[in-house]
């Protein structure tokens, strides 16, 4: 149910295939495989109707993905790696998107890898961002917490139960969201279900401007039930942010009902401001390992703001 939470994902997300993605090639030596979905689906929300409101509240959000991995020893102890994954989405005029494009080696120490890719808090900002529809924006408050970051050095290593990663998104002037960056986040997985974990990033967020933040993240997993909460604090400037998000999963056979509840504030010279504040309730039917149907809704609580529903069918292969 959770997407990176054990101790071991966010090293075999750099180096294994998805769990319906096909072997094209291997030997020995070296190893390519191809996966990604096909996921139509569709939003409806008065927010969809544009400024004057008087447009379609139905859209169209369907996407495809396609991802290439390889892997290829070098040594008994190195190996290489490598990753890329577009996205092809109706939502930005048929463009295709490049999502992930990283290489790197894998070793005793750890994984070290450059390219665009996750910063080293998403394996704590995933504890909670597992619905198919909404979710995941509570606790993102700079961008050097997100994933998907351009010129991104990043390291990660797995010692027993103990995960540690670190990461250097370095300013590449192509636009503000990758300025100079550094983070470093960990977690703990202990045997009975129970995962802690704490991180910390600092950077700056686009412009001059100084920017930081610090997570930490529980997640309790027990059978078919899973829980878990995220909290993140920080700054921008002279504007102080707080967020948090819970969420928590219950799988019946094929299928699974998940529940989520983002919070998101701002503070300036006294003055609060909302920024997130919604429920967001959803069910997931798999009918197999390949093809899943979805449903959400997204109850907001923020003034002005409209509820969305949001319904798709995907395939993995």
């Amino acid at each position: 149910m959770k997407k990176a939470v054990l101790a071991s994902a966010i090293l075999a997300s750099l180096v294994a295939g998805t769990a319906n993605a096909a072997t094209v090639y291997e030997d020995d030596s070296k190893s390519l495989s191809i996966g990604g979905r096909a996921e139509a689906r569709f939003n409806i929300s008065d927010a969809n109707k544009g400024d004057d409101g008087t447009g379609n509240a139905f859209k169209d959000k369907s996407r495809a993905r396609i991802n290439l991995k390889g892997k290829a020893k070098i040594t008994d102890d190195v190996t290489a790696f490598g990753k890329y994954e577009a996205e092809i989405s109706d939502d930005k005029d048929t463009t295709i998107t490049s999502r992930y494009v990283y290489a790197g080696f894998d070793t005793q120490a750890g994984a070290f890898s450059y390219g665009k890719q996750d910063s080293a808090q998403v394996m704590l900002t995933d504890y909670t961002d597992i619905l198919a529809t909404f979710g995941g924006d509570g606790v993102d408050l700079v961008d050097g917490n997100k994933d998907k970051r351009e010129n991104n050095f990043l390291y990660a290593g797995e010692f027993n139960n103990f995960t540690v990663a670190a990461n250097y998104i370095a300013e590449n002037n192509k636009d503000e969201k990758d300025s100079d960056s550094y983070g470093i986040a960990a977690q703990y997985a202990f045997p009975f279900g129970l995962s802690l974990g704490a991180g910390y990033v600092n950077g700056q967020d686009g412009t001059d401007v100084d920017a930081n933040q610090y997570n930490l993240a529980v997640s309790y997993e027990f059978s078919n039930f899973y829980a878990a909460a995220t909290y993140a604090s920080g700054e921008n400037g002279d504007t102080d942010l707080t967020g948090y998000e819970l969420a928590t999963a219950f799988k019946m056979d094929k299928f699974i009902a998940q529940a989520a509840y983002n919070f998101q504030q701002s503070e300036e010279a006294g003055v609060k401001e909302d920024k997130e504040d919604y429920f967001a309730l959803e069910g997931i039917y798999k009918f197999n390992k390949n093809l899943r149907t979805y449903a959400g809704y997204k109850f907001q609580q923020l003034d002005g703001a409209d509820d969305e529903l949001q319904v798709g069918i995907r395939y993995d292969f």
